[in-house]
């Protein structure tokens, strides 16, 4: 198996990049990459230590830097020294500035500006948080989505993604032994999904949650009948309800919230560096 250094440099979080660098290589099953991150770059010399580092490892680099300065120091650099490197926003800002005939800003972190959209998203972390597992029923009656699903059809970290997109989301926790409270009745079904996942998958899933714990593989809850008992009780309860159902067996946690938001006729972009 191959190896290759890959390096994010960015004048933020260094998100964007590194998602655009997890992307590529991830068509590329048989390459182990050994991801760095830099983030928060806005000084020639640090910069010009990690080009130092970059050309000593045999990195490639993606970078976000939008200082037009910096991002030349890169390009020169890695040209003199026969470095790849892929610029993630230079381009896209020369393309939007054509099209509009204005000039960019050239400021670092502008996109986690301290404004309305990012109060109302940590605000919709904290709600997720407070929501998660079923601790605040009366949370159901103030959520945008509310998740329901037997244990390990990934509610939680779907209800974190989803806050990061500004939704207000609670989670319930399913099966034939836990009651059902009585707000969920009064919640628009619209608004309601329920998740689901094979028996394959959650034996595995749950037998490994187990083992993890220092404790038996197999358990009534990693049990496979057991299983199926509870995963049919959720089928009949999402009959009952009318909400949209989602298996998640094959799905990523983005492309389950892609299919909620766009049910609910919501914008599924984000933006994040």
């Amino acid at each position: 198996m191959k190896t290759q250094n890959i390096f994010i440099i960015s004048d933020s979080s260094g998100a964007t990049a590194q998602t655009i660098a997890q992307t590529a290589v991830s068509q590329f099953p048989d390459l182990k990459a050994e991801m760095r991150r830099f983030p928060f770059i806005q000084t020639d010399s640090i910069l010009r230590g990690i080009l130092k580092l970059a050309k000593s490892n045999h990195a490639i680099i993606f970078h976000t830097l939008v200082s037009p300065d910096l991002s030349q120091l890169v390009e020169d650099f890695c040209k003199e020294n026969q470095i790849f490197n892929f610029d993630c926003v230079q381009q896209p800002m020369a393309m939007i500035s054509q099209s509009i005939g204005e000039s960019p800003a050239h400021i670092p972190g502008l996109i986690h500006d301290l404004n309305q959209n990012y109060f109302a998203r940590i605000s919709a972390i904290e709600f997720a948080v407070e929501n998660d597992d079923g601790k605040n029923v009366k949370g159901l009656l103030e959520a945008d989505i509310v998740l329901l699903g037997v244990s390990r059809t990934s509610k939680t970290p779907l209800s974190l993604y989803l806050a990061n997109q500004n939704q207000k989301v609670a989670n319930l926790p399913i099966g034939p032994s836990l009651k059902i409270p009585e707000e969920l009745d009064q919640v628009d079904r619209n608004r309601i999904f329920g998740l689901l996942n094979t028996p394959e998958k959650l034996h595995k899933i749950r037998r490994q949650r187990m083992l993890s714990y220092g404790m038996a593989g197999d358990t009534p809850y990693s049990d496979t009948e057991n299983i199926k008992k509870e995963l049919q009780y959720a089928k009949e309860l999402y009959r009952r309800l009318g909400c949209l159902t989602i298996n998640v067996a094959n799905k990523s946690i983005e492309e389950t919230a892609t299919i909620i938001l766009e049910s609910l006729n919501l914008d599924t972009t984000t933006f994040e560096d």
